[in-house]
């Protein structure tokens, strides 16, 4: 059974879906309002706040700056091409970037697979928990983020990778 909750983050409401299992949850979404492709509650899908809490509680030392890299269980959902790109994802360290381009080197793409591999990183249907929001372009440009480019740079400044601006 597929079960969802909403919890409160800095940067909004986040829905977490999963599907349940003995011990909780395997997480299948993470999402934020107003995320392009974001998946909605659908019916059938059991509200439980309670098997999640484990992802709760880890997302809040993330916010709190206590955690810098997730341990959660999640489906290994997505094409071949999907999955090695999103594996490459978790490999980017707290409080640092890669560019597009270097990631592609990397995975050892050619520079023809550049677009391939944004499509990949934009169907990430895990945000903040499989780090998609430190890519970013190789001139230092905040390049598309599903969640918003507002929401890329307020992470990228919490875990220290950009310099707060002043006002």
């Amino acid at each position: 059974m597929t079960a969802c909750t909403t919890i409160e983050s800095p940067l909004g409401d986040l829905l977490l879906t999963g599907e349940e299992t003995p011990h909780g949850v395997v997480l299948t979404s993470l999402s934020m309002p107003g995320q392009r492709n974001a998946p909605a509650p659908k019916p059938g899908r059991r509200r439980d706040p309670h098997r999640f809490a484990r992802v709760e509680q880890q997302l809040t030392a993330y916010f709190d700056g206590e955690l810098t890299r997730f341990d959660i269980e999640f489906t290994p959902a997505g094409t071949d091409f999907q999955r090695r790109v999103w594996h490459a994802l978790e490999e980017i360290p707290y409080g640092t970037t890669t560019t597009y381009g270097a990631l592609a080197e990397r995975l050892g793409l050619p520079r023809e697979r550049i677009q391939a591999l944004g499509a990949a990183i934009g169907a990430n249907p895990l945000l903040l928990v499989r780090p998609c929001h430190r890519v970013i372009g190789a001139d230092g440009s905040m390049r598309g983020y599903a969640g918003g480019v507002e929401r890329k740079v307020r992470l990228l400044t919490h875990e220290g990778a950009l310099q707060p601006t002043l006002l």
